[in-house]
């Protein structure tokens, strides 16, 4: 066991810190989907015509998920795993890949979350006047700022990662 990890255990760590931001961003995304779907249903019954624009707010939310994704594949492009020919890393460089996951993963979790709930509450503006759906947009795209700053901080800490072979 000690071999394995002294030979495996960096790469595991940077693979556990990509899988985390791609967790933790889906989560954000299926709950604000959620929310923003469930609202969305309800108005299309009052407003079918509407649906486009419904759909546009749904949609929004499932971008956290995108934006995780984007940090764990920076992760693997690095270490070479998407080549076929993966580095060995040692620990710390294990652990820096794992901590440069978390900003992508966290803000992605958070801001999905409740630009579900932004959105949802968007689809009120719908519901009264669609003409008036890019303000919901707006307000809905207010949220995702955060979460698009999280991709960017985990991308700068993972470019910035020096590799030290194990």
């Amino acid at each position: 066991m000690a071999e394995f990890f002294s030979q495996f255990g960096g790469l595991a760590l940077a693979m556990a810190g990509a899988a985390i931001a791609v967790i933790l961003g889906g989560i954000g995304s299926i709950i604000g989907v959620s929310v923003t779907g469930q609202a969305g249903a309800g108005v299309t019954t009052e407003k079918p015509d509407a649906f486009g624009k419904i759909l546009l707010l749904e949609a929004l939310p499932g971008t956290q998920g995108i934006y995780g994704f984007l940090g764990a594949f920076m992760i693997m492009l690095q270490l070479g795993i998407l080549g076929g020919s993966p580095v060995q890393i040692d620990m710390a460089t294990g652990w820096a890949f794992f901590f440069a996951a978390l900003p992508v993963g966290f803000t992605c979790l958070f801001s999905g979350m409740y630009q579900g709930k932004v959105s949802a509450a968007g689809l009120n503006i719908i519901a009264k006047d669609p003409a008036n759906a890019g303000k919901a947009v707006i307000l809905s795209a207010m949220v995702e700022t955060y979460a698009v700053l999280g991709l960017l901080i985990s991308i700068f800490l993972i470019l910035g990662i020096q590799i030290v072979a194990a």
